[in-house]
């Protein structure tokens, strides 16, 4: 299938809000994507198939997963309103281009992760299971599980005790 078709069938028909949320799954699932029963709503954009959705997840309104290299969503993860997870960059090239080679890196989800809305999460970045990612955080690096991070760039807020955990 050539990638105009895959984004037409993904992008437009699945991603359309006449597909309800509860079913929108097992499209992408038949259109090659990694799928477990989740949760996918109306709008959200993924840019691949090696994009994977763990069971239980839930991606809001909006979302989009580049999927320039693969990216890997545990199970129960919530991905709040139009947060963005980006997995390719460009190397520092010439004076005549700066944005040089590509340069993609997955990007992991730990299971039971929470990505608060309009959060961006950048190339290589792994979210640690049961981590908080506050709403509108850029997270350029690694991210403990069990932590709560904020801010541009995320930094560690707090670490969630056993209670929490």
């Amino acid at each position: 299938m050539s990638t105009a078709a895959r984004d037409l069938l993904v992008n437009g028909v699945a991603a359309s809000a006449l597909v309800p949320n509860k079913h929108r799954w097992r499209l992408l699932r038949a259109y090659g994507l990694t799928v477990e029963p989740c949760t996918v709503a109306a709008g959200v954009w993924i840019g691949s198939r090696t994009v994977t959705i763990g069971r239980g997840a839930y991606v809001n309104r909006g979302v989009m997963l580049d999927g320039s290299a693969p990216i890997r969503i545990g199970a129960r993860v919530y991905i709040g309103f139009q947060a963005t997870i980006i997995t390719s960059s460009h190397d520092i090239g010439g004076p005549e281009r700066r944005a040089g080679a590509a340069a993609p890196l997955p990007v992991v989800i730990g299971d039971g992760a929470w990505i608060g809305a309009a959060a961006r999460i950048l190339p290589g970045v792994t979210i640690g299971a049961g981590a908080v990612v506050a709403a509108g955080a850029v997270v350029t690096k690694d991210v403990a599980a069990h932590t709560v991070v904020a801010g541009v760039p995320a930094t560690t807020v707090r670490e969630l005790g056993p209670a929490e955990a």
